[in-house]
């Protein structure tokens, strides 16, 4: 695809950017045959090759209306487009490229100003989130349907390890994961433990920074970065072996920080250390296996069903390791139909396009239930939530499993 970049964005680092991504595509459209959005509307610019040819537009200088910013919001940043693309085209990176010019040169309804505003203000900031969501639970059986569906039930709560190990690993806990599914970091916690790893954890660290970034708040977002990269930097320097993610969206954005601050000069490299070290608990634990099948012994659940986040299978491209760690153990592991697409969770795109979420939160549990499970399991807090929102299946994040099996 050939580029003309406009003054505005030539010679900048986004427009250095997109201009090598744009000239990666080769219009082939194999993307949209594995675009969620695309499928239910059918429209060719609500798919990642109409979405490219608008960025196309606005970087060589074509009007930004609010048509443009409308069909960049419908796209979950999935990036299931990503690994279909023959030509590699980094389609996540573009978007996001395409969605700070609409900020700037697009001025958004009063509505959605506020909108965004309130959840990039109040997600990602744990001590305003979660009190709310503490009070949500308590009277969550009041709550009209649509809220009571973005308030979890309340975890008994697991006890954290105590034990030390020689061998540690740093743990980001997230911003909403502890308020809404507390026990998806102590089971993490728990299981490393009886592998004799011991898990740390930075009070300072907070919010892994997608929330911000995704709602085009793309400075604040960046202070986040830098902030957990501060909070882990003398875990580092003490030789923690790896940072352990067990939230794939924030996985996902972690492995980001050293291109996200790759113009940084004082973070770049600080950044790039903490990408090396950042890996998802399935990537772990399948260096553990004959250790981790020692350490386990009931096998309470015998068949799952396995929804692979998009930001696990997708964005940090890692497939096929929760399935064979569940297996190891004995668990049957059963994967639905299109187990690429979307479930429609993508962050805080259930209330910014909730009528999209739900259309594909519900085709994703008709294809989950399908294969029978006793229990549906995931790998991302929001995916868990969004599922169990519209099933009386229990949904659960698949490493609650394997510590519910563990033998002490």
């Amino acid at each position: 695809m050939q580029t003309n970049l406009a003054d505005f964005i030539r010679n900048t680092p986004d427009g250095v950017e997109a201009d090598a991504i744009l000239r990666n595509c080769v219009h082939c459209g194999f993307c949209t045959a594995t675009c969620p959005t695309y499928q239910i509307l059918g429209d060719e610019l609500d798919g990642p090759r109409g979405r490219i040819y608008l960025i196309k537009q606005m970087v060589e200088g074509a009007a930004v209306t609010r048509s443009t910013q409308l069909h960049l919001d419908r796209c979950l940043t999935c990036r299931s487009c990503e690994t279909t693309c023959p030509s590699g085209v980094q389609y996540g990176r573009l978007v996001e490229i395409g969605r700070k010019i609409t900020e700037e040169q697009v001025t958004r309804p009063f509505g959605q100003r506020m909108l965004r505003r309130l959840l990039a203000s109040f997600v990602p900031n744990s001590a305003l989130f979660t009190p709310i969501m503490r009070i949500g639970q308590h009277i969550r059986p009041l709550l009209p349907k649509k809220l009571r569906d973005k308030v979890p039930a309340r975890q008994r709560p697991l006890e954290w390890p105590t034990a030390k190990h020689p061998r540690k690993m740093l743990m980001l806990t997230g911003c909403v994961q502890p308020s809404m599914m507390p026990n998806v970091n102590v089971a993490t916690a728990r299981v490393l433990n009886a592998l004799g790893v011991e898990t740390l954890v930075a009070p300072e660290a907070g919010c892994c920074g997608a929330i911000r970034l995704h709602l085009g708040y793309n400075d604040e977002a960046l202070d986040d970065l830098r902030a957990n990269i501060d909070a882990w930097w003398p875990y580092i320097e003490q030789g923690v072996e790896a940072i352990v993610m067990n939230a794939s969206g924030c996985g996902a954005t972690v492995k980001e920080y050293a291109h996200l601050l790759r113009n940084d000069p004082a973070y770049a490299e600080k950044a790039r250390r903490v990408t090396e070290l950042t890996r998802d608990i399935a990537e772990i634990l399948p260096e553990f296996e004959e250790a981790l099948v020692a350490v386990t012994r009931r096998r309470a659940i015998h068949t799952v069903a396995f929804h692979p986040p998009c930001t696990l299978q997708h964005g940090q491209q890692v497939r096929g390791k929760v399935e064979h760690v569940l297996a190891t153990l004995g668990v049957e592991v059963r994967l639905p139909a299109d187990n690429h697409i979307c479930c429609g969770s993508a962050g805080t795109y259930s209330l910014t396009q909730p009528k999209l979420s739900y259309a594909l939160r519900d085709q994703k549990l008709e294809r989950l239930q399908a294969q029978e499970p006793q229990v549906i399991v995931s790998a991302n807090v929001g995916c868990i939530a969004h599922l169990q929102s519209g099933t009386s299946t229990p949904v659960a994040h698949w490493i609650e499993l394997v510590e519910h099996m563990l033998s002490a």
